[in-house]
């Protein structure tokens, strides 16, 4: 017994799971891994000067079964003076409106049950009984569905939760070990009938792979949870380290992130994967065991020969390759929009630039980043409107014999194709195109002044920080 707390005792201390003061809400199921930690804290809560809590959610899923469940927990806590919130959410009747997988709606509804408890009554940590064989199941399932250093670290001994952390201080020691204290403490506990059908994953894994490998080595728990910890370790530092070189590779621009695809390249492997991550949380709020399949494309599209490539991501992003950038970016299936007629002596913006027009001489205040171009007024028919591209358009450039097409304008400038569609042009009234906006201006237009030139067009690309 002595062994067993004193174990506990060092992994919460080396962990900092506790501080003096903290109120922890308990997780109590009745099962034996649940009463073990109530009665280590129990114990100790003097030692760490900790006000305890003890929280059970009764799922309705054993009817009267696990209505006694409840009805043990909540005597215990009454004989022992421990303020105690218990609940029955009717699981089946949530199971036939939504469907759906029930671990997952039962782990779902508890965490609420929890949340709301600690928030009602300024509970600063919940406590849960994950021990070090519920952490070598853990990885082997997520190894078995996908091979992310992400699922293989496990289960992390505290991480953010409610209004506060949750925290497992029994990962350093087997559900042997916690039965051996528990009936050492003279304690007992409820067994969950559910925990003996192999109708779920974790239950085949423990019932039929788990006992193999403790046949290999009676540790072999004990040793997952030492990699599990090592690997948490080892991948917080990496993620440090791709924190800091995130901005150097990724940028904001706008609605959208913009990857640069050869300094991301010169990133070590490991750090590459972790960008990509930090950049998926920057899109998504939860995205959970997809994250490395999207990643793997992500990656794959940065070493694509193609200069331009798209992938759909969920929840209508893309990421659009374009030459040696990806711009990441939610799609929105907008109405084309009409010409906007252009008047003189005023500022306009369109998608990223601004333009404004005016006769010589001008007042008008320019910016540095604006471009002047000079042109006659005679020579353009008047009224000006920018639209979008249409298909066949044509561009008279300056030295060049015949008009250039559009689109073959947009790959020579490297115009990412996504972006193509959106691009605000400049016509005249017989929708002859006199600028692409940012990118090139018909041969009416000159950037140095000549003698009959009488009006001035100022093109500026908007900045993100303006």
């Amino acid at each position: 017994m002595v062994a067993f707390e004193k174990k506990v005792k060092n992994f919460i201390e080396e962990q900092q799971l506790i501080e003096e003061g903290d109120r922890l809400l308990i997780a109590c199921s009745g099962g034996v891994d649940s009463m073990g930690l109530v009665h280590f804290f129990i114990h100790f809560r003097k030692h760490w000067k900790v006000d305890l809590y003890v929280a059970h959610v009764d799922h309705m899923l054993r009817e009267e079964v696990s209505y006694e469940d409840r009805l043990f927990v909540e005597r215990f806590c009454k004989e022992n003076n421990l303020p105690v919130f218990s609940t029955s959410i009717p699981i089946p009747a949530i199971l036939e409106k939504e469907g759906g997988n029930s671990q997952a709606i039962c782990r779902r509804e508890r965490y609420a049950y929890f949340d709301e408890i600690m928030k009602q009554h300024n509970i600063n940590k919940l406590v849960t009984a994950h021990h070090a064989d519920d952490q070598l199941e853990t990885m082997l399932m997520s190894l078995a569905r996908a091979g992310s250093v992400n699922g293989f670290k496990g289960i992390a001994a505290k991480r953010p939760f409610s209004v506060g952390m949750v925290i497992r201080p029994f990962l350093a020691v087997t559900k042997e070990e916690i039965k051996e204290y528990l009936e050492e403490k003279g304690g007992t506990f409820r067994e969950d009938a559910s925990n003996l059908k192999d109708d779920y994953t974790r239950n085949r894994f423990r019932h039929h792979i788990i006992p193999l490998l403790k046949k290999e080595n009676s540790q072999v728990a004990i040793h997952a949870a030492e990699l599990a910890q090592n690997l948490q370790q080892d991948d917080e530092c990496l993620n440090e380290l791709a924190e800091s070189r995130f901005s150097s590779v990724v940028e904001k621009a706008g609605d959208r992130f913009v990857l640069h695809i050869r300094q991301f390249l010169k990133e070590p492997l490991a750090l590459q994967r972790r960008i990509i991550l930090i950049l998926l949380n920057y899109l998504y709020h939860h995205l959970d065991g997809k994250n490395f399949a999207i990643s793997s494309k992500i990656m794959d599209l940065c070493k694509s020969q193609e200069g331009n490539a798209m992938i759909y991501l969920p929840e209508q992003y893309i990421a659009a390759r374009s030459y040696d950038i990806i711009s990441f970016f939610k799609l929105r299936t907008s109405k084309k929009e009409e010409p906007q007629t252009i008047e003189i002596g005023k500022w306009h913006d369109f998608n990223g630039f601004r333009l404004y027009i005016e006769k010589l001489p001008h007042d008008v205040s320019v910016q540095n980043e604006a471009i002047a171009y000079f042109f006659n007024a005679s020579t353009i028919a008047f009224p000006l409107r920018v639209r979008t591209r249409k298909e066949r358009d044509r561009i008279q450039l300056k030295g060049m014999q015949d008009p250039k097409r559009l689109s073959r304008l947009f790959i020579d400038e490297k115009i990412p194709l996504i972006e193509r569609d959106g691009w605000p042009i400049l016509v005249d009234s017989n929708d002859e195109i006199l600028a692409v906006l940012g990118v090139r201006v018909n041969h009416r237009f000159s950037k140095t002044r000549r003698m009959d030139d009488d009006m001035v067009m100022f093109i500026e690309k908007i900045s993100d920080n303006k």
